[in-house]
Protein backbone atom coordinates (compact mmCIF):
# COMPACT_ATOMS: atom_id res chain seq x y z
CA UNK A 1 0.00 0.00 0.00
CA UNK A 2 1.66 3.74 -0.34
CA UNK A 3 2.96 5.48 2.16
CA UNK A 4 0.05 8.21 3.56
CA UNK A 5 0.89 11.34 4.81
CA UNK A 6 -0.31 12.43 7.87
CA UNK A 7 -0.22 15.97 9.41
CA UNK A 8 -0.47 16.15 12.78
CA UNK A 9 -0.59 20.13 13.78
CA UNK A 10 2.24 19.92 16.03
CA UNK A 11 4.33 22.71 15.50
CA UNK A 12 7.39 21.16 17.61
CA UNK A 13 9.24 17.66 16.83
CA UNK A 14 7.22 14.68 17.33
CA UNK A 15 8.62 12.01 19.33
CA UNK A 16 5.89 8.96 19.58
CA UNK A 17 3.14 8.18 17.57
CA UNK A 18 1.19 4.74 18.41
CA UNK A 19 -2.14 3.36 16.52
CA UNK A 20 -5.15 2.45 19.08
CA UNK A 21 -5.75 -1.26 19.04
CA UNK A 22 -8.60 -1.41 16.41
CA UNK A 23 -6.29 1.08 13.83
CA UNK A 24 -8.18 3.76 13.67
CA UNK A 25 -6.74 6.31 15.39
CA UNK A 26 -3.46 7.72 15.75
CA UNK A 27 -2.20 9.50 19.18
CA UNK A 28 1.44 11.64 19.10
CA UNK A 29 3.34 13.06 21.37
CA UNK A 30 5.57 16.20 20.87
CA UNK A 31 8.01 18.91 22.04
CA UNK A 32 5.17 21.24 21.69
CA UNK A 33 4.28 19.96 25.46
CA UNK A 34 0.66 18.15 23.64
CA UNK A 35 -0.81 14.67 22.21
CA UNK A 36 -2.74 14.82 19.22
CA UNK A 37 -5.36 12.40 19.01
CA UNK A 38 -5.38 11.47 14.70
CA UNK A 39 -8.07 9.86 12.97
CA UNK A 40 -7.13 7.32 10.10
CA UNK A 41 -8.56 5.81 7.22
CA UNK A 42 -7.31 4.31 3.63
CA UNK A 43 -7.21 7.51 2.25
CA UNK A 44 -7.37 10.63 4.89
CA UNK A 45 -6.60 11.66 8.58
CA UNK A 46 -8.66 13.87 10.06
CA UNK A 47 -7.75 16.13 13.39
CA UNK A 48 -10.28 14.52 16.44
CA UNK A 49 -8.60 16.00 19.83
CA UNK A 50 -5.42 17.53 21.16
CA UNK A 51 -4.71 16.80 24.92
CA UNK A 52 -2.84 19.67 26.96
CA UNK A 53 -1.66 19.46 30.47
CA UNK A 54 2.19 18.68 30.28
CA UNK A 55 4.66 21.44 31.53
CA UNK A 56 7.32 20.06 29.24
CA UNK A 57 7.80 17.55 26.17
CA UNK A 58 5.74 14.77 25.65
CA UNK A 59 7.52 11.50 25.00
CA UNK A 60 5.53 8.73 24.70
CA UNK A 61 1.82 7.66 24.65
CA UNK A 62 0.39 4.81 24.96
CA UNK A 63 -3.21 3.29 24.39
CA UNK A 64 -4.50 1.22 27.37
CA UNK A 65 -6.53 -2.19 25.74
CA UNK A 66 -9.83 -1.36 25.39
CA UNK A 67 -11.36 -3.76 27.49
CA UNK A 68 -9.97 -1.11 30.31
CA UNK A 69 -12.05 1.48 28.12
CA UNK A 70 -11.05 4.84 26.09
CA UNK A 71 -7.58 5.48 28.08
CA UNK A 72 -4.30 6.91 26.82
CA UNK A 73 -1.34 7.72 28.64
CA UNK A 74 1.24 9.76 28.48
CA UNK A 75 5.12 10.72 29.95
CA UNK A 76 7.16 13.99 29.73
CA UNK A 77 10.16 15.67 30.55
CA UNK A 78 7.70 17.78 33.32
CA UNK A 79 8.32 14.54 35.44
CA UNK A 80 4.64 13.34 35.41
CA UNK A 81 2.81 10.74 33.94
CA UNK A 82 -0.65 11.38 33.00
CA UNK A 83 -3.45 9.26 31.93
CA UNK A 84 -6.32 10.33 29.99
CA UNK A 85 -10.09 9.10 29.59
CA UNK A 86 -11.87 9.59 26.87
CA UNK A 87 -16.22 10.46 27.99
CA UNK A 88 -17.98 11.87 24.81
CA UNK A 89 -16.19 10.83 21.52
CA UNK A 90 -13.09 12.83 21.06
CA UNK A 91 -13.75 14.74 24.49
CA UNK A 92 -10.52 13.76 27.00
CA UNK A 93 -9.91 14.41 30.41
CA UNK A 94 -7.78 14.28 32.87
CA UNK A 95 -8.25 11.01 34.88
CA UNK A 96 -5.21 10.84 37.02
CA UNK A 97 -1.35 12.52 37.32
CA UNK A 98 1.23 10.20 38.90
CA UNK A 99 3.67 12.73 39.82
CA UNK A 100 6.15 10.40 41.83
CA UNK A 101 9.44 10.61 39.83
CA UNK A 102 11.52 13.69 40.35
CA UNK A 103 12.95 14.53 37.15
CA UNK A 104 11.80 13.24 32.93
CA UNK A 105 9.70 9.79 32.56
CA UNK A 106 11.13 8.72 29.29
CA UNK A 107 9.29 5.31 28.70
CA UNK A 108 5.96 4.51 29.33
CA UNK A 109 4.30 0.46 28.67
CA UNK A 110 0.97 -1.11 29.32
CA UNK A 111 1.26 -4.51 31.20
CA UNK A 112 -0.64 -7.16 28.68
CA UNK A 113 -4.43 -6.88 29.49
CA UNK A 114 -4.62 -10.22 31.54
CA UNK A 115 -2.69 -8.76 34.07
CA UNK A 116 -4.88 -6.25 34.50
CA UNK A 117 -4.93 -2.38 34.02
CA UNK A 118 -0.78 -2.20 34.95
CA UNK A 119 1.57 0.86 33.77
CA UNK A 120 5.29 0.73 33.83
CA UNK A 121 7.55 3.78 33.85
CA UNK A 122 11.05 4.80 33.55
CA UNK A 123 12.69 8.28 34.77
CA UNK A 124 16.05 9.75 34.56
CA UNK A 125 15.42 9.82 38.24
CA UNK A 126 16.87 5.68 37.64
CA UNK A 127 13.81 4.71 39.17
CA UNK A 128 11.07 2.48 37.44
CA UNK A 129 7.35 2.53 38.82
CA UNK A 130 4.66 0.56 38.64
CA UNK A 131 0.95 1.55 38.60
CA UNK A 132 -1.53 -1.28 38.92
CA UNK A 133 -5.33 0.23 39.27
CA UNK A 134 -7.35 -1.36 42.40
CA UNK A 135 -11.28 -2.22 42.71
CA UNK A 136 -11.67 0.66 44.32
CA UNK A 137 -10.61 3.52 42.13
CA UNK A 138 -7.34 3.85 43.37
CA UNK A 139 -3.96 2.73 42.54
CA UNK A 140 -1.29 0.45 43.72
CA UNK A 141 2.44 1.69 43.38
CA UNK A 142 5.50 -0.41 43.46
CA UNK A 143 8.95 0.43 42.41
CA UNK A 144 12.38 -0.55 41.35
CA UNK A 145 14.28 2.21 42.79
CA UNK A 146 17.48 2.59 41.05
CA UNK A 147 16.91 0.38 38.30
CA UNK A 148 19.54 2.35 36.33
CA UNK A 149 21.05 4.65 38.50
CA UNK A 150 22.30 6.95 36.08
CA UNK A 151 18.89 6.90 34.05
CA UNK A 152 16.41 4.72 32.40
CA UNK A 153 15.26 5.48 28.90
CA UNK A 154 12.92 2.46 28.41
CA UNK A 155 10.82 -0.21 29.50
CA UNK A 156 8.71 -3.14 28.10
CA UNK A 157 7.13 -6.07 28.82
CA UNK A 158 6.97 -9.47 28.70
CA UNK A 159 4.68 -11.41 27.26
CA UNK A 160 1.92 -13.05 30.12
CA UNK A 161 2.35 -16.20 29.06
CA UNK A 162 5.47 -18.28 29.56
CA UNK A 163 7.27 -19.80 26.37
CA UNK A 164 6.19 -22.11 24.44
CA UNK A 165 2.09 -21.94 25.57
CA UNK A 166 -0.16 -22.54 23.09
CA UNK A 167 -3.89 -20.40 22.82
CA UNK A 168 -6.44 -22.97 24.26
CA UNK A 169 -4.11 -24.91 26.63
CA UNK A 170 -6.47 -24.04 29.48
CA UNK A 171 -5.58 -21.90 32.35
CA UNK A 172 -2.51 -20.63 32.62
CA UNK A 173 0.31 -18.86 35.28
CA UNK A 174 0.54 -15.59 34.17
CA UNK A 175 3.94 -14.15 34.36
CA UNK A 176 4.84 -10.63 35.71
CA UNK A 177 8.27 -9.57 33.96
CA UNK A 178 9.67 -6.66 32.39
CA UNK A 179 12.60 -5.57 30.95
CA UNK A 180 14.28 -1.97 30.98
CA UNK A 181 17.35 -0.11 29.23
CA UNK A 182 19.96 2.78 31.03
CA UNK A 183 22.09 5.46 30.26
CA UNK A 184 24.46 2.67 32.23
CA UNK A 185 24.49 1.05 28.25
CA UNK A 186 22.99 -2.56 29.96
CA UNK A 187 19.39 -3.83 29.58
CA UNK A 188 17.89 -5.44 32.72
CA UNK A 189 15.37 -7.95 33.43
CA UNK A 190 12.74 -7.52 36.06
CA UNK A 191 10.41 -10.40 37.73
CA UNK A 192 7.32 -9.32 40.47
CA UNK A 193 7.39 -12.36 43.28
CA UNK A 194 5.35 -11.86 46.48
CA UNK A 195 4.75 -8.14 45.41
CA UNK A 196 8.92 -7.41 45.08
CA UNK A 197 10.03 -6.56 42.06
CA UNK A 198 13.62 -8.01 41.66
CA UNK A 199 16.46 -8.43 38.95
CA UNK A 200 16.03 -11.61 36.62
CA UNK A 201 19.38 -11.95 34.80
CA UNK A 202 22.52 -12.17 36.26
CA UNK A 203 24.40 -10.00 35.41
CA UNK A 204 22.95 -7.23 33.41
CA UNK A 205 22.60 -7.86 29.79
CA UNK A 206 25.68 -5.42 28.93
CA UNK A 207 26.99 -5.94 24.88
CA UNK A 208 26.33 -2.09 24.16
CA UNK A 209 29.20 0.48 24.28
CA UNK A 210 26.69 3.57 24.29
CA UNK A 211 23.45 4.82 26.12
CA UNK A 212 19.85 1.43 25.44
CA UNK A 213 17.76 3.81 23.52
CA UNK A 214 14.61 1.42 23.50
CA UNK A 215 14.02 -2.27 24.33
CA UNK A 216 11.37 -4.36 22.75
CA UNK A 217 10.11 -7.59 24.52
CA UNK A 218 8.74 -9.99 21.77
CA UNK A 219 5.52 -11.56 21.59
CA UNK A 220 6.19 -15.12 21.99
CA UNK A 221 2.94 -17.55 21.64
CA UNK A 222 4.33 -21.31 20.75
CA UNK A 223 7.80 -20.23 20.32
CA UNK A 224 10.13 -21.90 22.31
CA UNK A 225 11.88 -18.76 23.57
CA UNK A 226 12.24 -15.67 25.19
CA UNK A 227 13.59 -12.40 22.83
CA UNK A 228 14.17 -9.00 23.45
CA UNK A 229 15.50 -6.10 21.00
CA UNK A 230 17.77 -3.42 22.12
CA UNK A 231 18.81 -0.41 20.25
CA UNK A 232 21.64 1.34 21.26
CA UNK A 233 23.53 5.32 20.67
CA UNK A 234 25.94 2.42 19.32
CA UNK A 235 24.52 2.31 16.15
CA UNK A 236 23.88 -1.61 17.10
CA UNK A 237 20.42 -3.22 17.86
CA UNK A 238 20.94 -6.50 19.35
CA UNK A 239 18.74 -9.73 19.84
CA UNK A 240 18.54 -11.54 23.05
CA UNK A 241 17.47 -14.84 23.81
CA UNK A 242 16.24 -17.45 26.77
CA UNK A 243 15.28 -20.80 26.44
CA UNK A 244 13.48 -20.84 29.95
CA UNK A 245 13.79 -19.58 33.79
CA UNK A 246 17.32 -19.18 34.80
CA UNK A 247 19.49 -20.10 31.81
CA UNK A 248 21.65 -17.14 30.66
CA UNK A 249 20.45 -14.52 28.32
CA UNK A 250 22.58 -14.89 24.73
CA UNK A 251 22.80 -11.65 22.94
CA UNK A 252 23.62 -11.53 19.30
CA UNK A 253 23.99 -8.43 17.13
CA UNK A 254 21.60 -7.64 14.48
CA UNK A 255 22.80 -5.35 12.47
CA UNK A 256 25.19 -2.46 13.04
CA UNK A 257 23.06 0.21 11.47
CA UNK A 258 26.36 3.07 11.63
CA UNK A 259 24.15 5.65 13.27
CA UNK A 260 22.09 5.93 16.95
CA UNK A 261 19.12 3.51 16.49
CA UNK A 262 16.03 5.18 18.45
CA UNK A 263 13.41 2.30 18.30
CA UNK A 264 12.84 -0.95 17.95
CA UNK A 265 9.19 -2.84 17.71
CA UNK A 266 7.38 -6.09 16.64
CA UNK A 267 5.19 -7.49 14.88
CA UNK A 268 2.12 -9.23 16.09
CA UNK A 269 3.77 -12.18 15.73
CA UNK A 270 7.13 -11.90 17.22
CA UNK A 271 8.71 -13.22 13.85
CA UNK A 272 9.15 -9.35 12.41
CA UNK A 273 11.37 -6.62 13.82
CA UNK A 274 10.97 -3.09 12.81
CA UNK A 275 14.38 -0.74 13.35
CA UNK A 276 13.54 2.75 12.83
CA UNK A 277 17.96 4.64 13.13
CA UNK A 278 19.29 7.97 13.02
CA UNK A 279 20.24 7.47 8.62
CA UNK A 280 16.18 8.36 8.58
CA UNK A 281 15.14 5.04 7.62
CA UNK A 282 12.98 2.12 9.30
CA UNK A 283 13.69 -1.46 7.95
CA UNK A 284 12.05 -4.71 8.34
CA UNK A 285 14.34 -7.48 9.68
CA UNK A 286 13.53 -11.65 10.14
CA UNK A 287 15.02 -14.48 11.47
CA UNK A 288 16.02 -17.16 9.19
CA UNK A 289 15.50 -20.90 9.70
CA UNK A 290 19.36 -20.90 10.72
CA UNK A 291 18.74 -18.33 13.15
CA UNK A 292 20.63 -15.99 10.87
CA UNK A 293 18.53 -12.47 10.53
CA UNK A 294 18.11 -11.12 7.29
CA UNK A 295 16.65 -7.32 6.57
CA UNK A 296 13.22 -7.86 4.59
CA UNK A 297 14.24 -6.61 0.66
CA UNK A 298 12.48 -3.71 -0.56
CA UNK A 299 11.09 -3.10 3.06
CA UNK A 300 12.85 0.01 4.06
CA UNK A 301 11.44 3.44 4.33
CA UNK A 302 13.26 6.39 3.98
CA UNK A 303 12.26 9.71 6.11
CA UNK A 304 12.93 13.10 5.85
CA UNK A 305 13.06 13.43 9.62
CA UNK A 306 14.51 11.10 12.33
CA UNK A 307 12.33 8.69 12.96
CA UNK A 308 12.38 7.94 16.75
CA UNK A 309 8.85 6.92 16.86
CA UNK A 310 7.34 3.54 17.84
CA UNK A 311 6.36 1.21 14.33
CA UNK A 312 2.89 -0.61 14.70
CA UNK A 313 1.90 -3.01 11.96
Amino acid sequence: MPAQKVETGHQDTVHDVVMDYYGKRLATASSDNTIKIVGVSNSASQHLATLTGHQGPVWQVAWAHPKFGSLLASCSYDGRVILWKEGNQNEWTQAHVFDDHKSSVNSIAWAPHELGLCLACGSSDGNISVFTAKADSGWETTKIDQAHPVGVTSVSWAPSTAPGALVGSGLLDTVQKLCSGGCDNTVKVWKLTNGVWKMDCFPALQMHVDWVRDVAWAPNLGLPKSTIASASQDGKVIIWTVAKDGDQWEGKVLHDFKAPVWRVSWSLTGNILAVADGNNSVTLWKEEVDGEWQQIPNAEYGLQEQPRAHIMY
